[in-house]
């Protein structure tokens, strides 16, 4: 019963699948419209979203009873939402790229680390948390008062902390990954970019789907999902998963404590849609125990020698063994548990009056944080203990207004309110000073409250002046407040009542606010291309590092403004694009040249301002950075499809004094490859009865990149690296089963995505070579 694997729909198109795209069947090919197109558009986009206001691309006539642009049919199309309205991605002015969920299934994409292996000029790498990195645009600072450059969404909801984001892609629609500022209509920390988890919605379809895999490094992931159509205007929809696999870290002789399993998470979600006629109720709820232990790195020296302060490091990890840079060997005797979770709640209420509508998107969400860490020194003697205990909750209000009609204007309008609050402890134990009760056997960071509060009101416009082509303009005003009350700690124990303990104060408030605005220009070249220019801005609010002012009531840490705050950093970007199909939409291209102006640009660096080493943020640089992306797909005869991204990224700092003496203009910014290359084929072999089988290779060829470690003036190359993927699928007949057999990363390549040097000189690395089979069956 009907949750096929649209394969018809996601080979093709957007920005988008390339790569990570699942073929077409030797019956179809792209632009002949399949026998079962109108639910193959629906599996992939779950039930139509009638709070997406109506675009010019829809069609009454045909499809949108399915509330899907008549389109996506007869072209094979997807329908994304990057524009906050329901459009197909062929004729959506946006940089954007959206991964079916079938097809994060089938080439192993389980969670947000590995995205950047689809989809070109993103990275997100494992830090303090998730660290996105959009066209080399980026924050390192992972902290409770630290803000991401790039937004990272649940169904259209912010998750404000990184270290809640890494939970697996299950029962997921599609990935919409959206590069350049989004300012206008998405707000917050969206300078770079943003990334939108879309989970699949309940439907009128009584069915459910089953989804295993099993691999190397002991990898258990499972996925059930039941869809339950409770009457003809209500239906209940819910899914579950589990995500276990080993650490990636060989053991040496030295290492003591238990690192298996580094994850073990299991999560939930239950869904619940009300059809109203002319709008609907969606109500959703997650849970998530995000489980398993540390650490996830291993010594900087495995990879690096000479990154000695402002020297030049040298990477020597070329011919050495991925064992043996993985191989971690320092003494660790205590425990590294992990124990996280996260829930959610949130509603969607749409509704069309005729002409006008109206959407409301609200959410509450909370998350507990608990671990035990270890940090290692540089020198490999030793690792220093931590602890950290926190809780957050977030709240977010969204109103929009939106035009319905099929008149020249589309226009759309709202009111956005968000807030959130922490209480955070993270100690430190023996680094200071080795001895227990001695003053510096505990060097913490107690901060209760930390409060963010934003509020932005936002609308806009296009117009189609003449047939063919439109002119659009957005703006937003964003008001953003945050405070923090806390303090910075050496103490003898963690209580800190003893002789000699030092508690110096961290106490600030800061308003900040700025107008964000876009305009766009889009002309259809013809019925199957479509041309597009943009100017956008992006902003991101300003903060504090530690210590007060003498202003402030019990400071006793007394700084300047300059030393205690920092400014917004903010982005113009300029843009232009082509998409287009032809030969029958045998070949599909898209291409986005761009070039950022970006100022303001928020760095972290270790200091001593705090009276130890800690993190300071200040506004250190401008940068220029310029590029171009092109992805497309070709399919020469039906059982063949090959999908290729090809991206340039010249990012350069135009102003960075880093020290007096030392300067990092003209350097290039973190993870920001030259060239980048991602190609893949698959063809499919139809077997009698109906099934078939595919086989997919897919590779990824980055060139070299940098990482900064600014505290010790360094800046670490990462050689250039390939990374090759196999696929073999059985698919049964009507797709009612599927097995496959996998491997990820056949050369073993081991890639440094962090590089830190000075007291604590960690280096983490992106997934050595996982191999396994992986199974579903849908019902």
């Amino acid at each position: 019963m009907g949750l096929k694997r649209p394969r018809t729909v996601v080979s093709v198109t957007t920005l988008a699948m390339m790569l990570a795209v699942t073929p077409v069947t030797a019956q179809q090919r792209p632009g002949d419209p399949p026998a079962d197109s109108a639910q193959r558009t629906q599996d992939i986009n779950g039930t139509p979203d009638p709070s997406l206001a109506p675009d010019r691309t829809q069609d009454p006539s045909s499809a949108s009873d399915q509330g899907v642009p008549g389109d996506a049919v007869s072209t094979g199309d997807i329908v994304v939402t990057a524009t906050r309205t329901s459009t197909l991605a062929s004729k959506t002015p946006v940089a954007l790229t959206a991964v079916t969920g079938d097809s994060l299934i089938e080439t192993g994409v389980t969670n947000p680390t590995q995205i950047g292996e689809v989809v070109p000029n993103i990275s997100i790498d494992r830090a303090n948390g998730l660290q996105i990195t959009i066209r080399g645009v980026t924050s390192t600072d992972g902290t409770e008062k630290g803000d991401p450059s790039a937004a990272f969404m649940l169904d259209g909801i912010y998750i404000a902390r990184s270290q809640a984001q890494e939970t697996s892609f299950f029962d997921v629609g599609r990935v919409e990954v959206l590069r350049g500022p989004q300012g206008t209509l998405f707000g917050r920390n969206t300078t770079a970019g943003l990334v939108n988890v879309i989970t699949n919605r309940p439907t009128q379809e009584l069915g459910g789907r089953v989804d295993v895999s099993y691999g190397n490094y002991g990898q258990i992931q499972g996925t059930a999902v039941i869809n339950v159509p409770v009457t003809d205007n209500f239906a209940l929809r819910a899914a579950a998963n589990i995500d276990r696999r080993d650490s990636f870290i060989t053991r040496g002789p030295r290492l003591n404590a238990d690192l298996d399993p580094f994850k073990d998470n299991v999560s939930g979600r239950l869904s619940a849609l009300l059809d109203l006629g002319a709008g609907e109720i969606i109500v959703r709820g997650d849970y998530s125990h995000i489980g398993g232990k540390g650490p996830n790195g291993v010594l900087t020296s495995n990879f690096f020698s000479n990154f000695g302060a402002n020297q030049v490091p040298l990477y020597t990890g070329q011919g050495r063994s991925s064992e043996d840079l993985r191989r971690l060997n320092v003494p660790i005797n205590s425990g590294l548990e992990r124990d996280n979770q996260t829930w959610g709640i949130q509603g969607e209420v749409t509704y069309d009056f005729g002409g006008i509508g109206v959407a409301y998107l609200g959410s509450y969400r909370e998350f507990d944080r608990h671990e035990d860490s270890v940090s290692l020194l540089g020198s490999g003697a030793a690792a220093i203990r931590g602890r950290f205990d926190g809780n957050y909750w977030q709240n977010s209000q969204e109103l929009r207004v939106f035009t319905s009609g099929d008149g020249p204007v589309k226009a759309q309008a709202g009111a956005y309110y968000f807030k959130e609050r922490s209480g955070i402890s993270y100690n430190l134990f023996g680094l200071l000073s080795p001895t227990p009760g001695t003053v510096g056997y505990v060097f913490g960071f107690p901060q209760d409250p930390t409060i963010a509060r934003s509020y932005a009101g936002f609308g806009q416009v296009t117009w189609s002046i003449v047939e063919h082509v439109r002119l659009t303009g957005g703006v937003r005003y964003s008001n953003d407040y945050k405070s923090r009350i806390g303090a910075t700690i050496r103490c003898g124990t963690v209580a800190c009542t003893g002789a000699g303990d030092v508690v110096t104060r961290n106490i600030a408030q800061r308003t900040f606010d700025k107008v964000t605005w876009r305009a766009g220009l889009d002309v259809d070249l013809g019925e199957r291309t479509l041309l597009f220019g943009t100017v956008s801005t992006g902003y991101k609010a300003g903060g504090f590092n530690d210590g007060c002012l003498s202003t402030s009531s019990g400071c006793n840490n007394p700084l300047p403004e300059a030393a205690l705050f920092y400014n917004p950093e903010t982005l113009t970007a300029y843009e232009v694009g082509l998409k287009t199909r032809f030969l029958d939409n045998a070949v599909r291209l898209n291409f986005a040249g761009f070039h950022y102006d970006y100022s303001g640009i928020q760095l972290t660096q270790v200091s001593d301002i705090c009276g130890g080493p800690c993190s300071v943020t200040t506004n250190a640089a401008e940068a220029d950075v310029t590029g171009f992306e092109l992805e497309g797909t070709i399919q020469p005869v039906r059982p063949m499809l090959f999908n290729f991204a090809v991206s340039y990224l010249d990012a350069t700092y135009a102003n960075f004094q880093v020290t007096p003496a030392v300067s990092f203009t003209g350097r290039n910014l973190d993870r920001s490859p030259g060239f980048t290359v991602i190609a893949g084929y698959t063809h499919t072999f139809e077997l009698g009865g109906g099934g078939n089988i595919e086989a997919n290779v897919r590779t990824r060829v980055s060139d070299s990149y940098y990482l900064s470690a600014l505290a010790t003036l360094n800046q670490f190359r990462v050689p250039g690296s390939t990374r090759t993927d196999l696929n073999l699928t059985y698919n049964a007949p009507d797709d009612r089963f599927y097995i496959q057999g996998f491997v990820k990363n056949i050369e073993d390549a081991i890639v440094v995505t962090t590089a830190a040097s000075g007291t604590f000189a960690t280096a983490n690395f992106a997934d050595p070579r996982t191999y396994g089979v992986r199974a579903g069956v849908k019902f």
